[in-house]
């Protein structure tokens, strides 16, 4: 295991040198919190794949595919087409509006009226979503070197946070992109075909395994629908998505960079359902279907091969973690802080003081404006990190956190989003009893069925679209400047934001 232990190390030092480096970058609040609005498509699409393909998507995919066959598939899959719905249908209109948060979109196409409701519940979402990705290092870290289940959090979680908090989305980026190259060789170059190989082929699985294994809806046609409801409709309107569509350095990036991110996530989910079928020829008594990733890396791949394969699962947990965190922390800082900030009578930054008063060193306002927007947002990464830590210590059932957090999401923020996309009548009403509503019918809903019932979902979603649409009609439109202003946000922009495009352009 020298040369596995090897390539992870290096791995993990890897990691921490890109944080360091991007640290050099980061000198405003768009560059640590989106990247300057300067990605490429070579990068944009790389980093958005590499952020919605986490350990869920390829631990659990593998997973399903060893219970379900190849329908065990449908999990990411439905990722997959959330993602290209996402970039072309909304991308191109939510990188026109500048903005850093979804309760800011919020904020302008409602007048200001849904925006702190909205930006508690995304960020209940993104801090449940970090601490699970936060608890797979448990099972890569026990596999990798034998560390208990504390040691493992906390070493994992202290790397995300230290090159998260150094250059924020620059490093988040970078390490992105290699984690992304990292799980494109060590899952569909290598592991794919080793194990189709060691198992005796797709011939061989067929002879061995009962038809259900290769039926289209073995897991279930209502299992499908629920995924579609949940994952498909959670990367429309998820925070950590949109943060990344945001990144593109134009409309046009942000569509076709993201349709090759979501194609790229349907051939990802193919291969997670292949591998775990392959596991259940190869170990098909083993105790948990979550274990026959770790036991066919572990057992079917040569020395080096399954060091890479490994980092290629750590990878998949470290860009979803990473993403969730800063995710977290932008909505903590910009959605919740600021407000309370502000309610308590303080101004928003960009409004204190006189030039004098806010920089004392010489420094040209904007700059000193710059770097206390960085200090804060690098600040508040570091804090929600400590406690996406400290709650992965104290929780158990991850599957149920993860099920609660997309169910809040998507059943209270999915018709209020998509509603001020697309209707022009919705307004700050109708949206916030969406909201509301939606949501108390979701949690109240598993709390009597169970958090893993499919009706929650189903049910809020529907008296979140009631409420949206007959409180709407019942109150006043939108006031007339609050939609001007949104549809002068939506109008044409240049074809690249200004600046050089910098390492992260084509």
């Amino acid at each position: 295991m020298a040369v596995d232990y090897a390539v992870i190390v290096l791995y993990l030092a890897g990691m921490l040198a890109m944080g360091w480096w991007g640290m050099r970058r980061a000198t405003s609040k768009s560059d640590f919190l989106v990247a300057g609005r300067r990605l490429g498509p070579v990068m944009y699409s790389g980093t958005m794949a590499a952020i919605v393909l986490g350990g869920a998507s390829t631990i659990g995919g593998v997973g399903l595919g060893y219970q379900y066959g190849l329908s065990g598939a449908w999990m990411v899959f439905t990722i997959g087409l959330g993602l290209l719905g996402l970039s072309v249908l909304f991308s191109a209109r939510i990188a026109r509006l500048k903005v850093y948060t979804v309760s800011e979109m919020l904020d302008l196409r409602y007048g200001g009226a849904a925006g702190l409701i909205s930006g508690v519940v995304m960020w209940a979402y993104t801090l449940m979503l970090a601490v699970t990705s936060t608890l797979a290092y448990a099972t890569i870290f026990d596999v990798l070197f034998g560390l208990d289940r504390t040691l493992a959090i906390v070493l994992g979680g202290a790397i995300v946070v230290a090159y998260s908090t150094l250059g924020g989305m620059w490093s988040i980026t970078l390490t992105d992109m290699v984690q992304f190259v990292v799980k494109t060789i060590g899952v569909l170059l290598l592991l794919l075909p080793l194990a189709l190989v060691k198992a005796g082929g797709f011939a061989q699985l067929k002879a061995q395994l009962p038809s259900d294994y290769f039926a289209p809806l073995g897991i279930g046609g209502q299992t499908v629908f629920t995924y579609v409801l949940i994952y498909s409709f959670g990367m429309l309107i998820g925070q950590d998505i949109w943060q990344r569509v945001f990144t593109a350095r134009s409309d046009r990036v942000a569509r076709l960079g993201g349709t090759a991110a979501g194609t790229y996530c349907l051939v990802y989910a193919v291969a997670g359902a292949v591998i775990g079928t392959a596991a259940k020829v190869l170990y098909p008594h083993l105790g948990s279907p979550d274990d026959a990733f770790a036991t066919i890396v572990k057992d079917a791949l040569p020395v080096g091969v399954r060091g890479l394969v490994l980092a290629a699962a750590l990878s998949a947990v470290m860009s979803t973690s990473s993403g969730a965190l800063i995710a977290c922390a932008t909505v903590a800082n910009n959605d919740i802080w600021a407000r309370v900030r502000r309610g308590a009578g303080r101004r928003p930054a960009e409004h204190r003081g006189s030039p004098e008063e806010q920089s004392s060193e010489g420094q040209s306002p904007e700059a000193s404006a710059g770097h206390d927007e960085v200090r804060g947002n690098r600040l508040f990464i570091l804090l929600m990190g400590v406690a996406v830590i400290v709650i992965a210590l104290a929780l158990n059932d991850v599957v149920e956190a993860l099920t609660l957090a997309y169910n809040v999401l998507v059943g209270g923020l999915l018709v209020p989003i998509l509603g001020g996309l697309l209707w022009k009548r919705g307004n700050a009403a109708g949206a916030l009893a969406s909201v509301v509503v939606g949501g108390v019918t979701v949690v109240g809903l598993m709390v009597a069925l169970g958090v893993l019932a499919n009706e929650p979902i189903y049910y809020g979603l529907l008296a979140s679209l009631v409420s949206y649409v007959a409180v709407s009609l019942a109150t006043r439109p939108t006031d007339a400047a609050v939609l001007a202003a949104w549809r002068e946000r939506l109008g044409p922009r240049p074809a690249a934001v200004a600046g050089t495009p910098g390492p992260a352009g084509d």
